[in-house]
């Protein structure tokens, strides 16, 4: 076989080169060309990449709006909290000049000394560790604005701020079941996601967090290749629209009286529920409202003990409140006569005896009598006269067995079991069907309001914060369940519970005004053993009053439920008049202001701002005020404070300072568990308790120091 000579090969091989040159151009230029027509690489657009290389864009955050009482109080406002940390180590500081770690300790430690609640010895040992960096435990989380910036004009190198989005309830606890919270997503870790937006998760931060919520913005420009904006280029912006702002009914004047006054009873009685709410009845405003238990919307103490919202998820047999409902029924059906005669005692209902408090009667008295003694014989009488079918169509028309509709999450209607005569016969006296405080307040509306029934309403008005545009919440009437003659005459009869010689009310007189109001005190079902609860205090007590009685501008409502009441010279009512007639008197003494009344309300004692200020200064300011000051910490500056500034303080309300340094336990004798909490929250120690009612004894002798591993006991006991 002739083999092919060297030049042949180097020929076949130039020749192969060749003609794969010329192929490899085609095929580029083909790609290059069906690059150009259709812009894009493997289903990529390139123009948008290029775009995307030079254009930068950033999100122009929108505010979540803020809630306001009816006054323009803040009750829940956008905010945002600080954590102080420290660089350690060198490795991050690249610029001599300007270093990115601590380079002195003690200047570092006596300076951070006077902002947070750490001695300068315990924070020179934390900068000293041999660490990247160091966080300051409680004493340097949850930081205001201003104690940031104060610690930043010192220009402390290595010292550091991480910023979160909070939500804050300036007002502690303040309706907050109510009002609800908001807050950012957690992951599964519970690691906060900053990127994202808030989200109300109870009360009205959920019911409203579509109009809450706000739209974000967005700027985009052009860059360089360096990331400089490029001259001459206009930005494209688009602005954020930020959140509706919110202005609720409640007053925060007497908000924070019936929240004070709740506190001092749940801590004193300990009942497993108590509610409180105060309406004007001529347009269903929520003027107030409180539950037990409740929690503290900042800080979220107490968030655990009960999520449920009592105004409206709450269900429970009303007792004898409900004869206001009976009585006005059967005035409006012309079957209640005042001055006939009934036997008390007992009266039996298919076979079933249904009887009085007082188990033997009083004998042979009045309907009238029977209405101020609370009798249930007389008004199981009273609905065999009206007939069961009218008494339910009554009830039906009060709404009892309905929604409100307040637009609340988890609004539950109760429940009307009526198919038995003993069921249609226990109505009669508020056993045998379930309630919740909103229903009752709506149905109590009518009595008090000329027969209108009036839907309860806790929005005032919604203001777009971008326009200003206001759109007002009008007055909904929902029913008439009863003429106005009926609603009247209903009024003038509810006065003989207070001022009848033998009527369950006479507690609840107030002394210039005039009250119409009915006592309760229901049995609880108990679902564990299918029966009611019996014995000692183990029911639900409650009243309505209707203030003043001939044309009542206030209704207020409370319910307790199965207090802890060992002093046998305390009855269950005297709980209730203890929030019932200061709140009724200071609701009805702001409607009808003097001049000179109203001068001295608006110069309510606020609390300034003395963070930031010198301790003794600070002390001799508020002893001339008046105020009740109590200083946890040993140092010589002000870093926090409770009340917040700019919050109304009530008589003898104690005020809680901290200094700087170290932290130093208070003499707590003689402290409310609120006022002992109020240490917790501001030193984020937590406390344990035995008992219930004031400080008897302390594990933590007054003066020692405070530390995040101290545990304290607080001994509580009834005076």
């Amino acid at each position: 076989m002739k083999k092919r000579s060297p030049l042949t090969n180097r020929k076949l091989i130039a020749i192969f080169l060749f003609f794969g040159s010329i192929l490899a151009f085609v095929i580029f230029a083909g790609r290059f060309s069906y690059i150009m027509v259709k812009g894009e690489v493997n289903g990529e657009n390139l123009e948008t990449n290029v775009n995307n290389l030079y254009t930068r864009s950033s999100v122009l955050e929108a505010n979540r709006g803020t809630i306001y009482d009816v006054g323009g109080n803040p009750v829940a406002m956008d905010a945002t909290s600080y954590s102080l940390y420290a660089v350690l180590t060198d490795e991050w500081s690249n610029n001599k000049k300007n270093p990115q770690h601590v380079t002195n300790k003690q200047k570092t430690a006596e300076i951070l000394a006077q902002y947070i609640s750490m001695s300068e010895e315990e924070i020179f040992k934390k900068l000293s560790q041999d660490l990247s960096q160091v966080e300051f435990g409680t004493a340097g989380k949850n930081l205001s604005y201003e104690i940031k910036s104060d610690i930043e004009k010192h220009d402390l190198s290595g010292i550091f701020f991480k910023e979160t989005p909070t939500r804050l309830y300036p007002n502690g606890i303040f309706s907050s079941h109510l009002v609800g919270v908001a807050q950012l997503p957690t992951t599964k870790e519970g690691e906060v996601k900053v990127d994202e937006e808030m989200v109300g998760i109870m009360g009205i931060e959920q019911a409203y967090n579509d109009q809450l919520t706000g739209t974000d913005g967005k700027l985009k420009y052009q860059k360089d290749s360096f990331g400089y904006a490029l001259p001459n280029e206009d930005a494209e912006v688009i602005d954020p629209v930020d959140g509706m702002d919110i202005y609720l009914t409640l007053d925060k004047r007497m908000q924070v009286l019936l929240e004070s006054l709740m506190t001092e009873v749940d801590e004193k009685y300990n009942p497993v529920a108590l509610t409180a709410t105060l309406m004007d009845p001529k347009t269903g405003k929520i003027i107030a409202t409180s539950q037990r238990p409740s929690f503290n919307g900042t800080t979220k103490e107490g968030i655990s003990d009960l999520w449920m919202n009592l105004l409206t998820e709450y269900t429970y047999e009303p007792g004898s409140t409900l004869k206001a409902l009976t009585l006005a029924s059967a005035i409006n059906e012309k079957a209640f006569d005042p001055n006939a005669y009934f036997e008390s005692g007992m009266i039996k209902v298919s076979g079933i005896p249904i009887r009085d408090v007082n188990r033997t009667g009083w004998g042979t008295i009045t309907y009238l009598e029977g209405l101020a003694r609370s009798s249930n014989v007389a008004f199981v009488k009273i609905v065999e006269k009206m007939g069961a079918d009218v008494w339910k169509e009554y009830m039906d028309a009060f709404g009892i067995g309905k929604s409100t509709n307040s637009g609340l999450p988890h609004e539950n209607k109760g429940s009307n079991n009526y198919k038995r005569a003993i069921d249609q016969a226990n109505t009669a006296f508020g056993q045998g069907l379930t309630v919740t405080p909103l229903q009752m307040m709506q149905a109590f509306s009518a009595i008090a309001n000329g027969g209108q029934m009036m839907k309860p309403q806790f929005i005032d008005k919604y203001v777009d914060p971008n326009t200003g545009k206001e759109t007002i919440v009008e007055p909904e009437v929902v029913g008439n369940p009863v003429s106005e003659e009926s609603a009247q005459q209903t009024l003038e009869y509810l006065k003989e519970v207070v001022y009848n010689e033998n009527g369950t009310g006479k507690k609840y007189a107030i002394d210039g005004y005039e009250i119409a109001a009915k006592t309760g005190t229901a049995q609880i079902y108990n679902p564990k053993t299918k029966s009611y609860f019996s014995g000692g205090h183990n029911f639900l007590y409650s009243v309505v009053g209707m203030a003043p009685a001939d044309d009542p501008e206030l209704v207020l409502y409370i319910t307790m439920e199965r207090p802890t009441i060992t002093d046998y010279t305390v009855a269950p009512s005297d709980a209730l008049a203890s929030i019932f007639n200061p709140v009724m008197k200071r609701g009805l003494e702001y409607l009808h202001l003097n001049d000179t009344a109203q001068e001295a309300l608006d110069n309510q004692i606020k609390m300034p701002k003395v963070t930031s200020e010198p301790k003794n200064d600070v002390l001799t300011k508020l002893e001339e005020m008046g105020l009740n000051v109590t200083v946890v910490g040993n140092g010589d500056t002000i870093v926090q404070q409770l009340p917040l500034t700019d919050e109304v303080i009530i008589d003898e309300q104690r005020v809680i300072l901290m200094t700087n340094g170290a932290m130093t336990m208070p003499d707590m004798t003689g402290w409310s568990k609120n006022d002992v909490l109020k240490v917790s929250e501001i030193t984020g120690i937590e406390f344990t308790f035995d008992g219930d009612g004031y400080v008897t004894q302390q594990s933590l002798e007054p003066n020692a120091l405070l530390t995040e591993e101290s545990l304290i006991e607080i001994k509580l006991e009834s005076p």
